[in-house]
């Protein structure tokens, strides 16, 4: 029992030094939270790593969060700065849902060999994270 409080001491860890980094170096707290999650997963998986081995509720966790970053992306925009740069904010937004949502939806149909609706829906899902991850950085940086 004391190993899934320690676990979850580690990853709320990682999340307080995300926003510590990410104040630090001004840039998205969830580009930092996005990337100390990529590298802790990888060291418990294959460096095993007993603190960020990957379990159900973890996947849970993974799973929930990348629901409310797709949530507070649309909350960190600021409404004014998306008026004033209304054309150039309306391409980067199109272009970051469709190269990503191309490029996963071809690579699922011919690469991986999926059928053509399991593709599609991969595109959308890895396009609206992409999306909302860029317009999470540019309500920073507008």
């Amino acid at each position: 029992m004391e190993q899934v409080w320690y676990t979850a001491a580690a990853w709320m860890g990682l999340a307080l030094l995300a926003s510590l980094i990410s104040i630090r170096i001004g840039i998205s707290v969830a580009l930092v939270e996005i990337f100390l999650g990529l590298v802790a997963g990888n060291l418990g998986t294959y460096f095993g790593s007993a603190l960020f081995q990957p379990n159900a509720w973890i996947n849970f966790l993974a799973g929930f969060a990348s629901v409310v970053l797709t949530f507070l992306a649309g909350a960190e925009i600021e409404p004014e700065a998306f008026r004033r740069q209304l054309k150039p904010t309306l391409a980067i937004g199109i272009l970051s849902f469709l190269l990503p949502f191309l490029g996963a939806w071809a690579y699922a149909y011919w690469v991986s060999g999926w059928t053509w609706q399991a593709s599609q829906i991969a595109g959308i899902a890895l396009s609206t994270t992409s999306m909302a991850v860029v317009y999470a950085v540019m309500g920073r940086r507008v």
